[in-house]
């Protein structure tokens, strides 16, 4: 089995979140391999731009998710443990990158991304990290205005 060490962000603009459909119609998150020496903070900022075109900042970290598939291609297991952050788009300005497989992205709210979100454990880390992501905006008001 292949383990592979990745990193993405939940990415929230307001009340909205990008979500990304990948080649086979599932709504997901950007996200992707961590490599070399770099740090998982900077393979999520890095993943976010590549994949979605979107400056975006961390916030705070949003957890770990982890899932197993079969790759045909190496024909073999391949784990992958994610270190996901919660992420702010400076605008509402974004370029799906195609050449990756993605057919399509946007930012949705946040019900009907919930709605839309292909994998459970998304779908939680979505809700909670949006939470958190309300918390960060209302103490960022707290404190402009102290």
């Amino acid at each position: 089995m292949i383990i592979r060490d990745c990193a993405g962000g939940v990415v929230f603009n307001l009340n909205k979140v990008f979500l990304l459909k990948n080649e086979k119609n599932e709504w997901v998150l950007p996200k992707g391999k961590i490599r070399g020496e770099q740090l998982p903070p900077e393979t999520a900022i890095q993943r976010v731009k590549y994949e979605t075109g979107i400056d975006a900042k961390i916030v705070s970290p949003a957890g770990e998710t982890a899932y197993e598939f079969f790759s045909r291609t190496r024909n073999q297991a391949v784990y992958n443990k994610i270190i996901w952050y919660i992420m702010e788009a400076c605008d509402l300005e974004y370029r799906v990158n195609f050449d990756e497989g993605f057919k399509e992205g946007n930012f949705f709210e946040i019900d009907e991304a919930l709605n839309l979100i292909t994998y459970s454990q998304d779908k939680s880390l979505v809700s909670l990290s949006y939470k958190r992501y309300l918390e960060y905006k209302e103490y960022e008001k707290n404190l402009l205005y102290a």
